[in-house]
């Protein structure tokens, strides 16, 4: 199907569609219903927006993956309106910052999400809350509207449409924006995949993140294919979900995929019409098991709510690298230090980097970006694109051929005995031990300089952490380098997440091995793990102190 200029174009194209078009447990609407809906809460939502001196016609959503949320994204793309999706795991302060920094007039939720907004202050916000009767009294003079009837203005291509919060590590997030016009054109890339009319889009991701909005409702509504939803991700309910709404494609992070993989083994795994996973991180290990036992190929992605730089996957593309730039794209792996090249990617016959010290750097789009700024942030959009480059903040290496392999977050870098490391690379390592389910690999201080390398590991259903097996298996690892091997391991039942299914770095990183769980560590390079006692510990937080440095 061709593209659109404008994300409202797709939406009044559902108009008179009497297919399936949008599905959860409790509800099936087809295509048109979804455009009669959108129509509905356009209507609404210009009465709810009367032009006032410095008011934006922003609304925010705070809802699980219900119909809802679709439907007031179509709405807002009607109305000529900007949707800030707002993250249900944030509390008190932060979220009411969240809803005021994004000057949202309107905010959309439900009732299990009430008791989050008691006493915020929130003056000047009307709250719809959905599955209510007074909801239903709202809209229901609104239910003869049609596409177009009613817009806050012209719609084009530039017209704002996304405020998506980024998830950085640190300080309060920051809104990238997204007009209508880039996200119909991000739809309509993905298109390319393959997917079609006759698909049906698995949206199990949180509909407040770029991921499931960008990878997944966009291409479905520029394909014309069906949408079905699943409120909060859930493994256990993934395949029968897939085989009850007949989905064919899906889009996924890292840390779900592992939770998938995580789920007992049935002779049925590989019954269902789902063909297609495309994503992040799921690393090249948990993506050939995925194929394996599944039988859907996992295609990774590269992207960002700021939409800065883009990676287009060829034929051609080697195991474990993401891409090249697109046509005309000019993407350089830079070394922030120096703003040099970084070296081409040297690799030993097992597939080893062998020079990851000179060729790890951060990826750089030097050309023309379709970054389109942070809502209200100078400071963070000049940090973006400090000396007329775009920074992207992740951290790449590129082959001879100029594929391009994803290693990692600039925070995620690790500097172990002057040696640059990449978190990421290390994971993939250690996430080919059968035993674990998961891995996360960050950064603690070293007590004299740099850092040293800790792993979380979460391990399979009965299976417990032996030192001597793991050992093993590290020495075992032609491509795992002398500097990358954890002092520390922290042995879990669980990661923990961040809401968008990520793990939550940031946390692991503040407890580093002050923690409840079992921590095993290497008293000193390439001795046998041993577990780490209290008098240990007291003897390295007096070694940190010794050297003058803060402990983790």
């Amino acid at each position: 199907m061709r593209g659109a200029d404008t994300v409202a174009e797709l939406v009044r194209r559902q108009w008179g569609d009497q297919r399936i078009g949008l599905r959860d447990e409790h509800h099936t609407l087809t295509h048109h219903q979804v455009a009669a809906g959108a129509a509905a809460r356009a209507a609404l939502l210009v009465d709810l927006m009367p032009p006032v001196p410095g008011g934006e016609p922003h609304l925010g959503i705070l809802l699980d993956n219900t119909p809802e949320y679709p439907l007031w994204l179509s709405a807002a793309a009607l109305a000529g309106a900007a949707v800030a999706g707002i993250n249900p795991t944030r509390r008190g302060a932060e979220l009411a910052r969240d809803i005021r920094h994004t000057a949202c007039r309107v905010l959309v939720t439900q009732r299990t999400h009430l008791p989050l907004l008691d006493g915020l202050p929130l003056p000047g916000v009307r709250i719809l809350v959905t599955d209510t009767d007074a909801y239903r009294e709202l809209l229901a003079p609104y239910a003869g509207a049609r596409p177009g009837d009613a817009t806050l203005g012209p719609v084009r291509p530039d017209s704002r449409f996304l405020l998506s919060f980024t998830s950085g590590s640190t300080g309060a997030p920051k809104a990238a924006l997204c007009s209508q016009g880039r996200l119909a054109a991000a739809g309509a890339a993905l298109v390319h995949f393959g997917v079609g009319r006759d698909d049906v889009h698995y949206v199990c991701m949180p509909m407040f993140h770029g991921n499931a909005v960008i990878a997944d409702w966009a291409p479905a509504l520029t394909a014309g294919a069906g949408v079905a939803l699943r409120a909060r991700f859930s493994a256990s309910r993934f395949l029968p979900d897939v085989r009850r709404f007949g989905a064919t494609y899906f889009t996924y992070v890292g840390r779900a995929v592992q939770y998938l993989l995580a789920t007992p083994p049935a002779p049925d795994d590989r019954t269902h019409p789902l063909r297609l996973g495309f994503g992040t991180e799921a690393g090249a290990v948990d993506a050939a098991r995925f194929r394996e036992r599944f039988g859907v190929p996992l295609v990774e992605g590269y992207g960002s709510s700021e939409g800065g730089a883009a990676i287009q996957r060829t034929p051609d593309t080697p195991t474990g690298a993401i891409g090249r730039a697109a046509p005309g794209d000019d993407l350089a792996v830079i070394d922030a230090e120096t703003g040099e090249v970084c070296a081409p990617a040297r690799f030993s016959p097992t597939g080893r980097l062998l020079n990851a010290s000179e060729a790890v750097g951060e990826l750089v789009n030097r050309g023309r970006s379709p970054f389109e700024g942070y809502w209200r942030n100078p400071e963070a959009e000049a940090a973006r694109l400090r000396g007329g480059w775009y920074w992207t903040g992740d951290l790449f290496y590129r082959d001879a051929d100029g594929f391009l392999y994803f290693a990692g977050r600039t925070d995620d870098r690790l500097r172990v005995d002057s040696e640059n490391l990449a978190a990421a690379m290390i994971e993939h390592i250690l996430a080919r031990w059968e035993r674990v389910a998961g891995v996360a690999v960050y950064a603690i201080p070293d007590p004299v300089a740099g850092d040293q390398v800790m792993a979380a590991l979460a391990l399979r259903d009965g299976e417990a952490f032996d030192p001597a097996a793991f050992a093993a298996f590290l020495a075992a690892q032609a491509d795992l380098g002398t500097k990358m091997p954890p002092r520390f391991v922290r042995v879990m039942r669980e990661l923990p997440l961040t809401a968008t299914n990520k793990i939550h770095r940031v946390a692991l990183r503040q407890a580093a091995f002050r923690c409840e769980d079992p921590v095993w560590w290497r008293p000193t390079p390439g001795a046998p793990y041993e577990p780490l006692t209290p008098a240990a510990t007291s003897a390295l937080l007096t070694e940190y102190t010794t050297h003058g440095h803060t402990p983790p």
